[in-house]
């Protein structure tokens, strides 16, 4: 009974946006207003207790909001310098193989801009420059959704782990728990992103692969693997390239920069080789004639003619940003350099406790949080860089405000929503929370196969959403009630919530059309979704195969 009241806030949520196509803005203070009503009748939570956890989490949201607003304001400002047109024309030259072109453009530079932007930003970029060089709009828009999976988790330096995973499960309950095993929060949090990053570098390395082969088989004239197969070897060193340095970041240093840096190493290495011709098939693979191509590969936007403007901006210059923030996070992430202290010290740390008099608290650490340093510090010294106009700064902040709007409402109700939810045990009655009735419900019924199934939970959420981090906000304190009944790790779990997050990026509407619009393919959404649900689902079983076999043979008493 509890079980099943508690689940009407997340089917409302999937009724309005999966089957009445609502956007994201309705649906979450709609549902908000649900799990309230629910929380206060049937859970019978005093009334400070429910003004405490809507204004935690819409403070929690305030957070994510911050680093998107960066990740937009960086990406708007290299637009309006021309900076973007001249990164765009670095791939340019590198070969004529399309299958190497799709490797580098659709996995390690949608990969890049993911990790230093997200939010829909990545396909929305690549697939007009594959249209640029002569890929059919439809192929560029599903293979850039299919690349836009692996760096996903760390999208935004980290945001579905810093602002999705960890401002849901900061609670005394999860940090008591935590500090029973021997760690931190924080480290909890960090070992959250090794496990995402761990399955996500093994199906990672094969994405490439599978990228081609989704183009040769589709796309192609012969309809056929075999040209994907023959280039498996230069596709699993471009895989290999991005997904070793991205391991090693997620575990030695944080979940900010495994796609950022990652991929910024996998760029450089595999242009390289791409340019020497190592592991390069001899004979390059192309597409068939243009007269010969679908009735549907194409839209309203020609191929060649998707990436129009020039700009005099020397390419040093124009990846002086990208650049800057590397190292800047870099700086300050690093402990032993003494300046992380500095920047998460009390005396710049803005705090509520017993928010309405409850226990529930908030913080602010506005100089560590990326969204001001390096983001907006970046975007700011960008203007100066690159000579922007008065005219061309003023477009790309109002423009960047103007697209936080939907963004701020969903996110503000989502995590007051999810708020609600978990902390709804503050009752008079001494009923486990809705997210324990959910838990206890799922644990009891698929606790054995749990790891299989949790990446497909994430799935739901990103095509719910259009975002893992919000996806993760939904499900994270889900997925860990979950796990902690069934008594397997919670630290994987989670993990595969935010791995099937990202996976579910290839398929959420928001990005869908994001992409789709940038050439010209809008109303061909139903087709893309169709394509792309295989390789989504392929990584989401893969992964949980992973996972399963984590929580049962390799790591059976990982917290």
């Amino acid at each position: 009974m509890f079980a099943v009241l508690a689940s009407l806030p997340i089917l409302l949520v999937i009724v309005l946006m999966v089957v009445f196509d609502k956007p994201a803005k309705i649906v979450m203070p709609v549902a908000w207003l649900l799990a309230v009503v629910l929380a206060a009748l049937v859970w019978r939570v005093p009334g400070n207790w429910l003004v405490g956890e809507t204004i935690a989490g819409a403070l929690s949201a305030f957070n994510i909001l911050i680093i998107v607003f960066g990740a937009i304001l960086v990406m708007n400002t290299l637009k309006h310098s021309g900076a973007i047109n001249t990164i765009n024309r670095t791939f340019f030259g590198i070969s004529g193989d399309r299958r190497v072109q799709a490797i580098i453009i659709a996995y390690l530079f949608v990969s890049f801009i993911e990790g230093a932007a997200g939010f829909g930003t990545p396909a929305a970029l690549a697939a007009p420059l594959l249209v640029s060089l002569g890929f059919p709009p439809l192929a560029a828009v599903i293979l850039a959704l299919i690349g836009d999976s692996t760096a996903v988790s760390f999208g935004a330096v980290g945001t579905p782990i810093i602002g999705g995973v960890a401002r849901v499960l900061d609670s005394p309950g999860v940090r008591e728990s935590v500090a029973q095993h021997g760690w931190t929060f924080e480290q909890f949090v960090q070992q959250v992103g090794v496990w995402s990053a761990i399955p996500h570098a093994i199906m990672g390395t094969l994405l490439p692969l599978l990228i081609v082969m989704v183009m040769t088989r589709l796309f192609g004239k012969e309809k056929s693997f075999k040209p994907a197969f023959e280039i498996a070897p230069f596709a699993i060193f471009a895989g290999l390239s991005f997904t070793v340095p991205y391991l090693l970041l997620a575990v030695f240093v944080g979940p900010e920069l495994p796609s950022l840096l990652g991929a910024l190493i996998g760029i450089g290495i595999t242009v390289l080789a791409a340019r020497k011709g190592f592991l390069v098939p001899r004979t390059p693979w192309t597409f068939p004639d243009e007269r010969e191509w679908g009735d549907d590969w194409t839209g309203t936007v020609e191929p060649s003619t998707a990436m129009l403007g020039r700009s005099d901006i020397p390419p040093v210059l124009a990846w002086m940003p990208y650049i800057l923030v590397a190292l800047i996070l870099v700086i300050t992430r690093i402990p032993a350099l003494g300046i992380k202290a500095l920047i998460t010290a009390p005396a710049v740390t803005i705090s509520w406790s017993e928010i309405a008099g409850t226990s529930l608290g908030y913080s602010l650490q506005a100089l560590y949080l990326p969204g001001t340093i390096p983001f907006i510090l970046v975007a700011i010294l960008t203007i100066f860089l690159h000579g922007m106009s008065r005219d061309a700064v003023k477009e790309t902040w109002s423009r960047s405000l103007k697209q936080m709007v939907p963004a701020t409402i969903a996110l503000v109700f989502a995590v007051a929503m999810v708020n609600v939810m978990r902390f709804s045990n503050n009752n008079a009655t001494g009923t486990a929370s809705m997210l324990q009735a959910l838990s206890n419900a799922a644990a009891a019924g698929l606790s054995s196969v749990w790891a299989l199934v949790a990446p497909f939970i994430g799935v739901l959420g990103a095509f719910m959403t259009g975002s893992n981090t919000v996806s993760n906000i939904l499900f994270s304190g889900f997925q860990y009630e979950v796990a902690a009944r069934a008594d397997i790790s919670r630290t994987v779990i989670v993990g595969l919530q935010v791995i099937g997050g990202a996976a579910g990026n290839m398929i959420c509407v928001h990005n869908v059309v994001a992409a789709s619009t940038t050439v010209g393919m809008l109303g061909r959404e139903g087709r893309i979704i169709r394509v792309n649900i295989v390789p989504a689902a392929i990584y989401a079983i893969v992964v949980g195969i992973v996972g399963m076999l984590a929580v049962y043979v390799f790591v059976p008493g990982l917290f």
